[in-house]
C-alpha cells in the first residue's frame, strides 16, 4: 500500500491491523462488503468503532483465496448521484481481518467465539440460510447457519460461565420480514432439540439480542471487464475483490440504547439507523422505491426503454415516474409517513433511478410480474380507496400498460412470450398462463374484467372499486391502440 499512489483514493492507517476482531459476519458476499463492512471500516477511519469482523465462509462453493492474497483488503469503488450531484469515491476497505472456512476452520471459529473482544454477528446468508434444519451442534461443523450460530453461542456460554456481559448482539441482514425474531426462534427451537441445560436458555434469551434489520443497498459486485481494466489501469494495482456499489445505503437496524454503543458504528454515517421499530423504513422502501419501479415498469418497456436510466433520460417518463411516487403513491403508503420524510426518500429513488452507473434492466424488474403488483401495489390502490372514490390516473396507467406487458402466446417450448414493437419478450412469471388464458377473449373489455375480478390474482375483486375498472378498459384501449407514448406525454403533464 505505501506503494499506491492515487489522488483521493482512501487507504487504511497502519493501526488498523492492530484493532481486535469484534465481528463475527457470516458471508462474503458483496453486499456485506458494499454495506456492512463498509459502515465499519468508515467507522474505524473515524476512530469510533476500533474493531475488524472475522467472516466466515459458510459454502463449499467459491474461494477464500482471494481473501487471502489480499490480506482481505479490497477496494470498495462507489459512483452515482446524490442530492443531484454526482459522487466518484474510492475506499481500500480494512474492515475483514481474516476469512476462515466453516468446512476446514471449524475450531478457528469457535476459537473467535471465545474471545472477550467478540461483540457482534452479521449474516447474510440468503433467505434460505434462515430455516429450521434438524441439527447437531456438536457436528463439526454444524449443517446450518442456525446450527453453526447456535454452536458459537454455546461455546462462549461455556468459556464465560454464562456471564451477563458475554452476550452478543446478533443481526441478520437477509432480506426476510422479522428476520431478526425468525433466526431466534429457530435458534431457541434448535437449542431445545439438542437438549442444551435450562441455565444456557435462559442465557440465549436474556443476554443475546436478535435484531431485526432492513438492508437496503445497490452492489452489482464486480466492475465489468471494460470498467475492471480502466481502473486497475489509473490505480496501478491489481484487486480481484474489486467491489461496485452506488451511492445510497440504508441499514435500519431495531433496537434500543445498549444496541446502539455496541453498534456504534452508527455514529458516522446517517445510512444506519437504529429505532425502536423499523417498519416505517420498509414501508418507505417497499411502496416508494419497489412499488414504483413495479408501476412504471410496464409502461417503460412498452415505450421502447431497455433500462431504467433509458427511461429517465427521457423527460416525459422522468415526470410521469415522479408524479406517480410523489402524488399518487406516497399519500397511498398504508402507514403514518409524514409528507417531508416521505418526500425526502423519493427524492433519494430518484436519484438512484437516475445512476448511469448502475443498469437495470425493465425486463428483469418484470420477473415475477403479477405477484409483485399483489404484494407491492394492491394494499396502495386498497389504501387509496379508503379515502377517494376515484381511481387514480397515473396508477391506472402504469396497471393497464401491465395487463397489456403480460398478453402472450405460446411457443413450442411452452414459454409464454410477448410482443411489442415488433420484438418478443419472455414473460417469466407463475401466473402467466392465467393471463394467456384471459387474452384468448376477442373483446377487450372481457379480457380487463376477467382479470380485474380475479381474487386468486389479487385477493380482491378490483372490479368493485368505483371507477377502477372503466379506467383501465379505457386505458388499456388507448395502449393497444396507439401504445403508450402518447399516453404518457398527456398523463405525465397533468
Amino acid at each position: 500500500m505505501n506503494k499506491i499512489s492515487v489522488p483521493e483514493l482512501v487507504l487504511p492507517a497502519e493501526e488498523v491491523f492492530e484493532l481486535p476482531e469484534r465481528v463475527l459476519q457470516f458471508g462474503t458476499g458483496v453486499l456485506l462488503r458494499g454495506l456492512p463492512d463498509y459502515y465499519i471500516d468508515k467507522a474505524n477511519r473515524a476512530g469510533v468503532f476500533n474493531g475488524r469482523a472475522v467472516v466466515v465462509k459458510s459454502t463449499d462453493t467459491g474461494s477464500a483465496t482471494d481473501f487471502d492474497r489480499q490480506d482481505s483488503l479490497y477496494t470498495l469503488y462507489i459512483k452515482g448521484i446524490e442530492n443531484g450531484e454526482g459522487v466518484d469515491e474510492q475506499i481500500v476497505c480494512s474492515a475483514i481481518s481474516r476469512v476462515l472456512s466453516a468446512g476446514t476452520d471449524w475450531d478457528s471459529i469457535l476459537k473467535v467465539a471465545q474471545s472477550p473482544d467478540l461483540q457482534i454477528v452479521i449474516s447474510n446468508t440468503t433467505e434460505v440460510g434462515i430455516q429450521l434444519v434438524q441439527d447437531d451442534i456438536r457436528k463439526h461443523p454444524p449443517v446450518s447457519f442456525p446450527g453453526k450460530l447456535l454452536a458459537i453461542l454455546y461455546e462462549r456460554y461455556q468459556t464465560f460461565k454464562g456471564s451477563a456481559d458475554s452476550g452478543l448482539v446478533i443481526v441478520p441482514t437477509e432480506l426476510i420480514v422479522d428476520n431478526g425474531k425468525k433466526l431466534e426462534a429457530i435458534v431457541l427451537e434448535l437449542a431445545h432439540l439438542n437438549k442444551l441445560e435450562p441455565a444456557f436458555m435462559d442465557w440465549l434469551e436474556e443476554h443475546n439480542h436478535f435484531c431485526n434489520s432492513l438492508v437496503d443497498r445497490i452492489v452489482p459486485g464486480k466492475p465489468d471487464a471494460k470498467l475492471a481494466a480502466e481502473l486497475e489501469s489509473k490505480s496501478g494495482y491489481q484487486d480481484d475483490l474489486r467491489t461496485v456499489s452506488e451511492v445510497y445505503s440504508l441499514w435500519a437496524i431495531e433496537g434500543d440504547e445498549h444496541i446502539k454503543n455496541v453498534l456504534s458504528f452508527a455514529q458516522v454515517d446517517k445510512g444506519v439507523v437504529i429505532v425502536p421499530n423499523i417498519e416505517i423504513f420498509r414501508e418507505l422502501k417497499l411502496r416508494l422505491l419497489n412499488g414504483t419501479h413495479t408501476l412504471s415498469c410496464a409502461v417503460a418497456f412498452l415505450s421502447g426503454f431497455r433500462t431504467v436510466k433509458e427511461a429517465m433520460d427521457d423527460a416525459a417518463f422522468s415526470n410521469f415516474i415522479t408524479q406517480l411516487m410523489l402524488r399518487e403513491i406516497a399519500p397511498a403508503i398504508p402507514y403514518d409517513v409524514d409528507h417531508d420524510t416521505a418526500a425526502d426518500f423519493a427524492g433519494k429513488v430518484l436519484d438512484r433511478f437516475r445512476n448511469p452507473y448502475i443498469e437495470h434492466q425493465w425486463i428483469s424488474i418484470s420477473a415475477q410480474y403479477s405477484s409483485k403488483i399483489k404484494m407491492r401495489v394492491m394494499p396502495l390502490l386498497l389504501n387509496h380507496y379508503q379515502s377517494h372514490d376515484n381511481a387514480p390516473a397515473l396508477f391506472t396507467f402504469g396497471f393497464a400498460a401491465f395487463l397489456r406487458f403480460m398478453k402472450s402466446e405460446k411457443n413450442a417450448e411452452g414459454k409464454f412470450v410477448g410482443n411489442v414493437n415488433g420484438k418478443d419478450y419472455t414473460i417469466t412469471d407463475s401466473q402467466a398462463e392465467v393471463f394467456y388464458n384471459a387474452w384468448q377473449k376477442t373483446e377487450l373489455h372481457d379480457v380487463a374484467y376477467t382479470l380485474l375480478a380475479d381474487k386468486n390474482l389479487w385477493d380482491a375483486d378490483l372490479t368493485q372499486l368505483k371507477g377502477f375498472k372503466e379506467a383501465v378498459l379505457n386505458q388499456l384501449q388507448q395502449i393497444v391502440a396507439n401504445g403508450t407514448q402518447d399516453i404518457l406525454l398527456k398523463e405525465a403533464t397533468v
